[in-house]
């Protein structure tokens, strides 16, 4: 039987984080890319709702294609966040959703969270891009 080892680690001399890790290095036999994970229902329409309703719609998809790739929250690797944003506190109330959730353990890998002008789906607020390793 293969395993997989996932190492996190925050190398001395860069700034502590609130929860992820500067470095994840994977020995991995598989790896799970997941397509962009939007807030989108599965009749393919944006969910109503303001941006963390629109991040309880990604958590989710997430989880539910996370589970088909026989991953889970603790086999992701990486994590990119798009949330259509100039400030800071919705970013922030984004990140707390997430972390808080049931793919929370998604988030203590490398991580990035970003504020952007527009995603792809009209009235498209959030989308989550998610790497996993597996033995």
């Amino acid at each position: 039987m293969r395993v997989v080892t996932i190492q996190r680690q925050n190398p001395p001399g860069l700034h502590t984080t609130p929860g992820y890790h500067h470095v994840t290095v994977a020995s991995a036999g598989r790896t799970v890319y997941l397509a962009g994970q939007c807030p989108l229902a599965a009749d393919g329409k944006v969910v109503d709702g303001d941006v963390l309703a629109q991040t309880g719609q990604v958590i989710a998809n997430t989880a539910l294609a996370l589970a088909f790739a026989g991953a889970t929250p603790e086999d992701v690797v990486r994590t990119v966040i798009y949330v259509v944003t100039d400030d800071r506190a919705t970013l922030s109330a984004v990140w707390d959703r997430l972390t808080e959730s049931e793919i929370g353990a998604a988030f203590t890998t490398a991580s990035t969270l970003l504020g952007v002008a527009q995603l792809g789906f009209p009235d498209q607020l959030v989308e989550l891009d998610v790497t996993a390793a597996l033995a």
